[in-house]
């Protein structure tokens, strides 16, 4: 696996690219969650290949070298993807978005033709609509966070310089206590060892700027999102652990009802990070499956 840095055309900005998986061909392009970056990603190198597809994940913008873009939308992140894309002469590719990068793989598979399939893993559902309680089952840390997002950014960013600061240095054995009430117990064991130090890795390299792509994720959320959902062309997975206390199972159910053709994949007994580390090998099969489909 190698890490990139991809220049826009316009010269602006950098894009933080991380790449494996199939020497050529099409490509596995994956969304990390909120906070994170390209990185948390490298576990799914091996599958990738194995299924013959290429590994590209980006660092959204804000997030470890890639450069800030100020009032992003969810949609925005296309621009991005489509640039990589034509960089890495992808002709066709799968995409899946774990957590806050859920949003963002849906916005490909409505705005990229070069994809034929998607999923989300504990994807995030929008904020505001009448017949999806945003909050409800989510941890505290979780409503004291959106609550400040709600008020705007000098709130967020005050938010996040009292209650964050310390993710931004977490080590290992630091990690499962440090996201609180947000982690059942499937989830804190998960996050032990080799698993969690490579996680803590991937949190300071993602915060190592600071805290301006978090901010610009959060503010992206409560917003719209820049695309129909009910416009999406192209097969679509939901997976979702009942036990989620990030994103709770109801996310899920949404988004597999206003999804058009939506399959819905119940991971009882799992929670936010158990369900990526479980389920990998069957979360790619299912992509590749659905593109053929397509």
């Amino acid at each position: 696996m190698s890490a990139n840095t991809i220049t826009l055309q316009s010269g602006a900005r950098d894009i933080d690219v991380l790449t494996g998986g199939a020497e050529s061909g099409p490509a596995l392009v994956c969304h990390h969650g909120t906070p994170s970056d390209a990185t948390v990603w490298r576990a799914w190198d091996e599958v990738a290949r194995a299924n013959g597809l290429r590994l590209i994940a980006i660092s959204r913008p804000g997030y470890a070298t890639s450069t800030r873009l100020p009032g992003r939308s969810v949609a925005s992140v296309v621009a991005d993807v489509a640039a990589t894309l034509d960089a890495l002469d992808v002709p066709w590719f799968v995409t899946t978005g774990w957590s806050g990068g859920g949003p963002h793989a849906l916005a490909c598979a409505a705005l990229e033709k070069r994809c034929r399939a998607a999923s989300t893993l504990a994807g995030v559902g929008p904020y505001g609509r009448a017949d999806l309680d945003f909050l409800a089952g989510m941890g505290p840390e979780n409503h004291a966070e959106f609550g400040a997002a709600l008020s705007g950014e000098a709130a967020l960013r005050a938010w996040f310089a009292e209650n964050a600061e310390a993710m931004r240095t977490v080590t290992g054995a630091e990690l499962a206590a440090a996201f609180g009430g947000l982690v059942p117990q499937v989830d804190k064991d998960v996050m032990a060892g080799a698993f969690a130090d490579e996680m803590a890795a991937e949190m300071r390299r993602a915060l190592a700027g600071g805290f301006d792509g978090w901010v610009d994720d959060d503010a992206a959320f409560i917003a719209e999102w820049g695309f129909a959902l009910d416009a999406i062309p192209v097969p679509v997975t939901i997976w979702q652990g009942d036990l989620d206390l990030m994103v709770p199972a109801a996310h899920g159910a949404w988004l597999a009802r206003h999804v058009p053709g939506a399959r819905a994949r119940s991971a009882p007994g799992h929670g936010h990070v158990s369900l990526i580390t479980t389920y990998r090998d069957e979360i790619v099969a299912d992509l590749v499956a659905s593109a053929r489909r397509d």
